[in-house]
């Protein structure tokens, strides 16, 4: 290699250059010493190519005066290389200077990456702007955001995540909505697009994660739980179709008006959402199935106390309900079916909101199982009850199922009482 005398290298013979390293056979070996280069490797020791081609054989031999070697593999030593250049004249400066030359300045691997770090934090900017100027109470969240790499997963590059970070932070400037607007509606008005906000898409997913750090929505997951957590910032899905079942309910005028008649009200999750009852009874009880509501109906009139029906799994529109009557005060007492999918949408809504069993514990079982003969058999997989861990063995034990409409009489002496 040649002696460095301070002075700067003569300049490189191109035309030279392009004959010796500037071919496509020896491309391999000009990008393996950019590699070498970008991450400040020195370009001494060996480097080698499998299974070349002959071409790739013949113009490693051009470029150092001799056969580089037998075997599968070719192997060419970078310090040998950069001797070959030096002594040519084709590039005074070394390997280093040649590959330069040829194929434009070599980034550094840390200058590329320290560029897309202070990129990746500049894609933060409209969060940062959000919580200085509008949503303080966000700071938390936006640092967890940061550091568990979802912004990354959802955009991939910081171009995309500064977009996707801009329409977030528009989303949670206008949240919590009040009064409660559509989810579509929203999404256009905010964001110029019905569906940003659909289930499924990096904008929804950030959103909903900033609403729920704003309003203390539990976690969770499905269906039903976004619609919840929506549905806590004022933005509802499906508002209408989302219902729950009341009776001898009060709080609004046609609350007020049902209950006066004796008639069932139904709710939606629109109307629960805009107007809640402004009222909270000490006790409601809380049925699974519309036919105990029905028959209470049929039977006490406007003497029944107030009872809501879930109809199956809680839907958001009841969980709304409930959650409100409990925040309230209100003492939630529960029934649902004695079997195995019963006591999961027992489960999904103790995980929700509290409550308490209304005959509905192990005991309450085994006196209706002996009260009932001819009970259908118990089917499905079995789980657990955390409001009486006694309950999930005794279906094992007695292996029927007992609905509610077969315990109807017990219940109606409930609410007669």
């Amino acid at each position: 290699m040649a002696v460095n005398d301070g002075r700067p290298p003569a300049p490189v013979d191109r035309d030279r250059l392009a004959r010796l390293l500037g071919g496509p056979d020896l491309a391999w070996l000009v990008d393996r010493v950019r590699r070498r280069m970008a991450r400040e490797e020195p370009l001494t020791g060996p480097v080698t190519l499998a299974d070349p081609t002959p071409a790739q054989r013949a113009a490693a031999e051009r470029l150092l005066g001799r056969a580089p070697g037998a075997g599968r593999s070719l192997s060419v030593r970078l310090d040998t290389v950069d001797a070959v250049l030096r002594r040519s004249g084709a590039s005074p400066g070394g390997l280093g200077s040649a590959v330069t030359a040829l194929t434009g300045p070599v980034a550094r691997v840390a200058d590329v990456r320290e560029r897309e770090e202070q990129a990746w934090r500049d894609a933060y900017a409209p969060l940062d702007e959000l919580i200085h100027t509008h949503r303080p109470q966000l700071a938390g969240w936006a640092e967890r955001l940061r550091a568990d790499g979802l912004v990354r997963r959802l955009a991939r590059t910081p171009q995309a995540a500064k977009s996707l970070l801009g329409g977030t932070a528009e989303a949670l400037r206008r949240l919590p909505a009040d009064p409660a607007v559509s989810l579509s509606v929203f999404a256009a008005a905010t964001l110029n697009d019905a569906h940003a906000l659909d289930d499924g898409t990096p904008l929804a997913t950030l959103v909903l994660s900033g609403a729920r750090a704003l309003t203390g929505f539990p976690d969770g997951s499905g269906a039903e739980w976004r619609r919840e957590a929506w549905a806590s910032a004022g933005l509802l899905r499906d508002a209408l179709s989302a219902t729950v079942l009341t009776l001898g309910l009060h709080g609004s005028p046609a609350l007020d008006w049902a209950a006066g008649e004796g008639e069932p009200a139904v709710l939606t999750l629109r109307q629960l959402t805009r107007q809640p009852p402004r009222t909270a009874p000490a006790v409601v009880r809380v049925c699974e199935n519309p036919a105990v509501l029905a028959v209470a109906a049929d039977t006490l009139g406007t003497a029944c106390p107030p009872l809501v029906c879930l109809q199956g799994q809680p839907s958001a529109a009841a969980l709304t309900l409930l959650r409100h009557l409990h925040a309230q005060g209100t003492a939630l007492r529960y029934h649902g079916d004695f079997d195995w999918g019963g006591l999961r949408i027992a489960s999904a809504l103790l995980r929700r909101v509290p409550w308490h069993p209304w005959r509905y514990t192990a005991a309450d079982y085994r006196a209706a199982v002996a009260a009932t003969p001819l009970a259908p058999p118990l089917t499905g997989t079995p789980t657990t009850a955390a409001w009486d861990p006694d309950l999930p063995a005794a279906l094992t034990e007695l292996g029927v199922r007992i609905e509610e409409e077969t315990v109807l009489d017990d219940l109606l002496t409930d609410l007669g009482r």
